[in-house]
């Protein structure tokens, strides 16, 4: 199953960060939160990424382009202008970088995945927000639940989609950015039946958690899993801080893959 991930973002909360890079390659310990992403599902077998870029995409490009580089030892003989790569460190990734337009909304990034995608089931998140989410649990919640798609519903304090969950799963309605807090939202980490792409229009100007997903309600084929452990945005210059906090002192609990790691 292939993982959709949103990393087309102009980040202007985080603008101290992102002036140079996109969000998606702010770092949190060294690494980009992309990385970090990537790590949890991989860590439940999933290599095959669709990186859904925009704003600075060749930042990302370069990243991928130059990973084995970057976290590899090499010697440069800069006499006879040679480059011996030593203890070579990688990922078993297979990352396609799709440049789905500057100002693209969500939903259209996702819809020019498509022809990627196939027809095929396949797993979308954005490109900053960690968490240590039980991706095999997930999957089996979507499969048990018949419907399009599920995501993975949080209960932080209320500034994103609340939704209204039934006490089988179901989704009866999708509110984007509600003034109550305390509702349960929409956490991204989501499972999709590939009739998603025929609730989203074509063309760069919808937002996929406005009318798709609202839709996706209406008609009974919106499912959630509801995750009660870690999660966390990265949205503002502070998020990054007590991320990057938490990976220095091994409290990232997102890290499912670090063994020493204390799960919440």
């Amino acid at each position: 199953m292939k993982v959709l991930i949103l990393a087309g973002g102009l980040g202007t909360r985080l603008s101290e960060e992102t002036k140079l890079v996109p969000k998606p390659m702010v770092e949190i310990g060294g690494k980009p939160i992309l990385w970090h992403i990537m790590k949890s599902y991989s860590h439940y077998g999933f290599n095959e990424f669709i990186i859904l870029t925009g704003y600075k995409s060749h930042v990302i490009k370069d990243y991928f382009v130059h990973y084995y580089q970057q976290y590899s030892d090499i010697t440069v003989d800069m006499l006879n202008n040679s480059v011996e790569i030593h203890k070579i460190k990688t990922e078993p990734w297979k990352v396609t970088m799709l440049y789905t337009g500057q100002n693209t909304m969500t939903g259209g990034r996702i819809k020019k995945a498509k022809a990627y995608v196939g027809n095929e089931p396949f797993m979308l998140t954005y490109g900053d927000g960690v968490s240590n989410v039980d991706i095999n649990a997930l999957i089996e919640c979507h499969k048990k639940s018949g419907k399009y798609l599920t995501l993975t519903s949080v209960k932080p304090s209320g500034k994103f989609g609340a939704l209204d969950i039934q006490p089988d799963g179901s989704i009866k309605s999708f509110v984007e950015k509600p003034q109550v807090d305390g509702n349960w939202i929409n956490g991204g980490f989501m499972v999709c039946e590939p009739e998603v792409f025929d609730y989203i229009p074509d063309g760069d100007d919808t937002i996929f958690e406005r009318q798709p997903l609202e839709n996706l309600a209406k008609t009974n084929q919106l499912n959630s899993y509801k995750h009660r452990g870690f999660w966390r945005p990265m949205d503002t210059l502070k998020d990054k801080n007590d991320l990057t906090d938490m990976w220095l002192k091994e409290q990232a609990f997102w890290a499912v893959w670090k063994k020493e790691v204390v799960n919440v």
